[in-house]
């Protein structure tokens, strides 16, 4: 495929002195050695087990092989992931943080797990690791924000070039793949982690550490807190907000709560997102001299196999052409945080984020978000959750010879006759 030589004059751009993590050929070696397994996915149900009655050493014995396991197939992924990311600052960082991590791990390998020492270090260890960790997330978005400044000029300069906006579509392909499987796998790693140390470390609370299963999570409690912290960030920065309607339904036994076994942080993590994007939708949308807003509705069904939640607003909606986007990473119409003049705007907004990462939470256990729009009139975020805890199991990525494939794939030429990106998307294929 043609690339515009815009995109590839200026990559340089994006280079940076700081050096990347350089690992010796024993590391690389164990590297190898580990990736050719596959993570394995555990159930709620296992991790709940495991709460009732934790053994440290059993769970010491399984982490000292699964998380490197974990961490060299991500590696793996990292290694052929678009490089226009990966020689970005950020992302050198983040990488040079896995392998140290690979490496800490790795210390723990034939170690007796019966030493109470080795117990103690391992737990250590894991609290280094996410604590190491914990920026990921928003150095990797500004990863991609400077790549999305580099498309912009490619853009603003050569219109008119073909070559280019095939490049920058491709690219914006292959960085949502690589994405979705980098923070799933980030996901999945915390979880082992947060699972371990809230169990058997010393002081996790200080560390701010969350993420247990909970074998009675209370929706509706989750709900109103991810509702009222919502509200008074919406506060603090539009002064007012739009209020909540709240509707249950429990279709096995209507007069008990709706109560599962879940990650309750998840679940907070998931609705806070959905009723923050509702309430800054509602509010900007709303006459500046507004007294009253239109409320939102929230909706929580638990039926036999699921429970979904609906955040209903009335925030103007999304048009059918950018719908497709809002789970991109590569799209955004929120400011950088840290080159935002209104620092609420920047709060409300973060990276734009928000969405893609929420429904890797919800997916992570094999639920699913999805969003319907009336462009004009409001949106409806729909959140799937497995009710069954032995049916929700991880969903985990696999570093195989057909990953590095799908990142080597071509576009193919376009086949239809509407020349629009946001539909010739939804046909468009690649292949090799």
């Amino acid at each position: 495929m043609k690339v515009c030589l815009c995109l590839l004059n200026r990559t340089n751009a994006l280079r940076v002195s700081t050096p990347s993590w350089v690992a010796s050929p024993k590391l690389h070696s164990q590297l190898d050695h580990y990736s050719r397994y596959e993570p394995t996915p555990l159930s709620i149900k296992q991790l709940s087990d495991f709460g009732y009655k934790p053994i440290e050493k059993d769970s010491l014995v399984f982490l000292r092989k699964e998380v490197p396991v974990r961490l060299a197939n991500i590696l793996k992924e990292i290694s052929v992931a678009p490089p226009l990311l990966l020689e970005t600052k950020s992302a050198k960082l983040v990488t040079s943080w896995y392998w140290k991590s690979f490496e800490d791990i790795l210390d723990f390998e034939l170690s007796d797990p019966d030493d109470e020492s080795v117990r103690e270090a391992f737990c250590k260890t894991l609290v280094s690791i996410s604590v190491r960790h914990r920026e990921v997330v928003p150095l990797m978005a500004e990863a991609v924000l400077d790549m999305n400044d580099l498309l912009g000029y490619c853009y603003n300069e050569l219109p008119s070039r073909k070559g280019c906006h095939d490049a920058s579509n491709k690219l914006s392909y292959n960085i949502t793949y690589f994405l979705d499987r980098f923070y799933m796998s980030r996901i999945g790693i915390r979880m082992l982690i947060n699972t371990h140390t809230l169990h058997f470390a010393k002081a996790t609370a200080a560390h701010g550490f969350a993420g247990g299963v909970d074998h009675c999570t209370d929706v509706v409690k989750v709900l109103r807190g991810a509702y009222e912290d919502s509200k008074l960030l919406c506060e603090s920065n539009y002064i007012d907000s739009p209020e909540l309607q709240l509707r249950v339904d429990n279709v096995i036994n209507p007069d008990a709560p709706v109560q599962f076994v879940y990650v309750p942080s998840h679940l907070y993590h998931i609705l806070f997102e959905l009723f923050k994007n509702a309430m800054r939708a509602t509010m900007e949308k709303a006459e500046p001299d507004a007294s009253t807003y239109p409320p939102i509705r929230a909706h929580v069904c638990q039926g036999k196999e699921d429970i979904a939640i609906r955040i209903s607003d009335q925030g103007g909606g999304i048009s059918q052409r950018k719908i497709e986007s809002v789970f991109d990473y590569m799209y955004t119409t929120a400011p950088r945080p840290s080159d935002a003049m209104d620092g609420g705007l920047a709060n409300m907004a973060g990276y734009g984020y928000g969405l893609p990462i929420s429904r890797l939470y919800s997916r992570y256990f094999h639920g699913n978000l999805e969003l319907h729009s009336m462009d004009g009139y409001g949106t409806d975020a729909i959140v799937y959750l497995k009710l069954l805890s032995n049916e929700a199991e991880e969903l985990l990525p696999v570093y195989n010879s057909r990953v590095k494939q799908r990142y080597n794939a071509s576009v193919t030429c376009n086949d239809w006759t509407h020349n629009n990106s946001s539909i010739r998307r939804l046909f468009t294929t690649y292949r090799r």
